[in-house]
């Protein structure tokens, strides 16, 4: 980790953030005034699980993901966040201790706002703090839905959520389907759904065989047949 250099510093990243959105540009730049920089590199842990909780992170560039270890040790990925989300909203009201690790899958600038300032920005402006808790209703919502996609559903229904959830988040309508750039690797995709690399590999082929999807290299997914996917909901 190490400070942002200055033209990362003067970025009005906060304008990127849903929770900052109706704020006029004014207002912006003083909440720039009250945040950190800070550079990741790839693979470069944020914070781990069991560390003081003081801080929210703003993402102005990069994907970071959100995960726990399970039971037997075992990696479970909870979110992947990119530019425009923010993390480490649970504690700003308590003291507390993070309750799961977060890492940066790509290069990565952050801004950082300290839990007094952000309570500071609540008192000052209320809305702020209902669309915080908007956010961490949907990401409770999604963590349910893995839960009982993990708990009750066979494989390809698992994978099936997991195209369409990143679809929703990174796919771009092309010529010939929805094209998906991925922000996981093969072995991220299956510690997401909780099965064996090798069985994800497999499963895409099917998807790609029965003309669900197409395998662009190891990078990119293009959603054939939206509806055959959604068949295995």
């Amino acid at each position: 980790m190490k400070a942002c250099c200055d033209r990362c510093k003067n970025k009005l990243c906060a304008s990127k953030v849903s929770i900052f959105g109706n704020l006029n540009q004014e207002e912006l730049v003083d909440i720039i005034k009250k945040t950190g920089h800070r550079e990741y590199h790839k693979g470069e842990n944020i914070f781990l699980e069991d560390t003081e909780a003081k801080t929210l992170y703003l993402v102005n560039e990069g994907r970071i993901k959100i995960y726990k270890y399970t039971r037997d040790g075992k990696e479970q990925i909870l979110h992947i966040l990119s530019e425009g989300d923010f993390f480490g909203e649970l504690n700003l009201f308590r003291e507390g201790k993070y309750r799961f690790n977060a890492e940066a899958l790509t290069p990565t600038k952050l801004c950082t706002l300290t839990k007094d300032k952000m309570r500071e920005l609540i008192l000052d402006k209320p809305e702020i703090g209902l669309k915080i808790l908007e956010v961490v209703g949907e990401r409770l919502a999604r963590v349910e839905t893995l839960a009982q996609n993990l708990a009750s559903n066979d494989v390809e229904t698992r994978i099936a959520h997991l195209i369409l959830d990143l679809k929703e988040q990174y796919g771009k309508v092309v010529a010939d389907g929805i094209e998906i750039k991925l922000p996981l690797t093969r072995e991220e995709m299956s510690n997401y759904t909780g099965v064996a690399r090798e069985t994800m590999s497999r499963k895409l082929k099917k998807f790609e065989e029965e003309g669900i999807i197409k395998l662009s290299g190891i990078k990119k997914i293009i959603i054939i047949d939206e509806d055959k996917l959604e068949d295995y909901l």
